[in-house]
């Protein structure tokens, strides 16, 4: 069988062709004609806005950090203040090798090793983008080592910034506090855009307490950059808009610190180990907050090394400790003025009834025994002259008729027990122990139990009741103004940019009610007869004013009934602490004293002169006149 041969078909392939060949012409040109109008919209039409996108590129916003305000005394010496350093700066994104330029900043000898691992935990907390401090106030000599070597560090580079500088050292530190480097923990409260550019933040004291004022508003400046992240000039023929935005400066702070009397407070206190807080009883105001031994805050604001700070963490001496606000002590004798107080608004005591002191005070019912301090005695004795002398005896008496319950009651309002509120943290509220609190502080069912003797104790200032400083001086301040009651404060005021200065209003609390005008009488007259021939006599001898005072001794440890305090053979930190309390003038009181000496022994030696050169430095003018009331703060 024969099959049939196909012959192709020449003419429908051509026209098959044609129509395809024409199809994709008729695509392309579309294409084309697409692509020219795509290049006309974004070249032609909307030139102006990718313009500006594409400078957009190569513009970086630097922050620029705000100056910090200044810390003023309340006569405006500089307390602290602001000075340009040299500061190297990492940008997270801009680092390929963070591990290996850490390590190449601590052959340099730039960074500590120590603190490699701090720093690398910091780092990864910011943003990639932000400027990271790695290293705070730099010599000469580290920006000349790092500058040699710059380019083996690539996303770091040296800035210049303005960091603390405290001109009086170590001078009130623990009520200036300090700045340090911002830490993980500050950037969990602080918003990170207002502290960009930002390296150092307030830590402790009034640069803490009034960080906000303190900071002031970052601005911000526009810079072209090339595809390395560095800035040029320009970016080929087109110079763009750069922006530029001033930083709002920080409010300056004006303290209620008088320099002179701190000066004087801190050179008093000497090597001692102690606390002088001096305020004015009408309004509150802190003249003098020192704690001794200090340290320098410029350590901080340079950035410490961890064996700076070991140092200081592991001195027996507590330098980081503010002993004026943190310092709990047993009162000693600074209670009696209060206690007599009590006792005669509950009306349990004549204030003129004399009773006798043989050195010795038979609880009674109890076969224990307490003693007068340096095992005296004073004979007859009446109210007066018990604070003027410090009878420990009459006021064994008194708190055993009181009874604890009474005593705590009264001593509450004064401001034993809680903190004064003053405006820096840190403060500790002390003790004012009950037999409610000891059930409740205790586990064992025994030492639940509240005994007479504690009671005993409590009535001059010893076992569980714990006071600092401030609030001493804030009791000596309640009881110069009869009962008046203001908060402390260190800051009175702040200041803009332009000199205003906005004072802030000082604070009453709640005033002690109750008390009649003889009482108060009563018991400042004891005071004074403390300063003129009491206790502290010898310290007041020629004073061009009068003063209210009463000394203080705190026990440090227990001593057996029947055994002797010999001061010369116990170990000098089992010594009792030395207090004592003050104001002046009498009648128209303008400064509260209280002085803390640790382990210093007796409050008329160690403590009271401490207060006369305090007072003298407030008081008296430099013909060692005293001022007139009008000079007066």
């Amino acid at each position: 069988m024969v099959h049939g041969v196909r012959i192709k078909d020449h003419w429908k392939e051509q026209r098959l062709f044609e129509r395809r060949a024409l199809v994709a012409g008729c695509v392309i040109v579309v294409l084309t004609l697409t692509l020219i109008g795509r290049l006309y919209l974004l070249q032609v039409m909307r030139h102006d806005y990718y313009m500006e996108l594409s400078q957009g590129n190569g513009v970086r916003t630097e922050p620029i950090p705000a100056a910090r305000g200044l810390i003023l005394d309340r006569n405006g010496h500089l307390l602290a203040g602001n000075q340009p350093a040299y500061q190297l700066e990492l940008v997270p994104e801009e680092v390929p090798d963070l591990n290996g330029s850490l390590k190449g900043l601590v052959k340099l000898g730039l960074i500590d090793a120590d603190a490699v691992d701090e720093l690398r935990r910091m780092i990864k907390s910011r943003r990639p983008f932000d400027s990271v401090p790695v290293r705070l106030r730099m010599s000469d000599e580290d920006v000349a080592r790092f500058a040699v070597r710059r380019f083996q560090f690539p996303g770091l580079d040296i800035k210049t910034r303005q960091t603390r500088f405290y001109p009086e050292g170590a001078l009130a530190v623990h009520a200036l506090g300090y700045v340090g480097a911002i830490s993980e923990p500050d950037l969990q409260h602080i918003d990170r855009a207002a502290y960009s550019g930002t390296a150092l933040i307030g830590k402790l004291g009034v640069e803490s307490a009034y960080e906000k004022q303190l900071h002031g508003g970052n601005g911000y400046r526009e810079i072209l950059v090339n595809a390395l992240g560095r800035s040029v000039q320009r970016q080929g023929a087109l110079m763009p808009d750069l922006r530029t935005q001033a930083p709002a400066a920080g409010d300056d702070l004006v303290l209620s610190l008088d320099l002179k009397v701190q000066q004087v407070a801190e050179e008093a206190l000497g090597d001692h180990r102690g606390a002088v807080v001096a305020l004015n009883p009408r309004n509150g105001d802190v003249f003098a907050l020192a704690s001794r031994p200090g340290f320098d805050p410029s350590l901080f604001a340079r950035g410490i090394t961890n064996s700076e700070y070991a140092a200081l963490t592991d001195n027996i001496d507590k330098p980081l400790l503010n002993r004026a606000l943190r310092g709990a002590y047993p009162s000693g004798s600074t209670i009696k003025p209060v206690v007599a107080l009590a006792g005669l608004t509950y009306h349990v005591l004549n204030p003129d009834k004399v009773e006798f002191c043989a050195g010795v005070y038979h609880l009674p019912g109890s076969t224990r025994l307490f003693r007068e301090g340096k095992g005296g005695h004073h004979g007859h004795i009446a109210l007066q002259d018990a604070i003027a002398k410090s009878c420990d005896v009459y006021f064994y008496g008194l708190a055993a008729t009181l009874g604890v319950n009474r005593i705590a009651a009264f001593l509450a309002p004064f401001g034993y027990g809680s903190v004064t509120g003053i405006d820096i943290s840190g403060e500790k509220p002390g003790l004012l122990p009950t037999p409610e609190w000891k059930k409740l502080a205790f586990k064992r069912p025994a030492d639940q139990v509240w005994f007479p003797g504690e009671t005993i104790n409590f009535g001059v200032g010893q076992g569980y009741l714990l006071v600092t400083p401030l609030q001493l001086a804030h009791v000596a301040s309640v009881i110069a103004g009869r009962g008046t009651n203001f908060r402390p404060r260190l800051v009175i005021g702040l200041r803009d940019a332009n000199g205003t200065v906005k004072p802030i209003a000082p604070i009453a609390g709640k005033s002690v009610e109750g008390v009649s005008d003889a009482d108060w009488d009563r018991v400042i007259n004891g005071m004074v007869g403390a300063a003129t021939y009491g206790t502290a006599h010898a310290s007041f001898k020629g004073v061009a004013y009068s003063v209210a005072g009463k000394t203080g001794t705190a026990q440090v440890f227990t001593i057996a009934q029947n055994a002797k305090y010999d001061e010369k053979t116990v170990e000098e930190r089992l010594r009792d602490h030395a207090w004592f309390i003050a104001f002046a003038p009498v009648d128209a009181p303008r400064i509260a004293v209280a002085v803390l000496v640790e382990n210093g022994g007796f409050g008329a030696s160690a403590a009271a002169p401490i207060a006369r050169a305090v007072m003298d430095a407030f008081l008296l003018d430099a013909d060692g006149k005293l001022k007139d009331a009008s000079q007066a703060p």
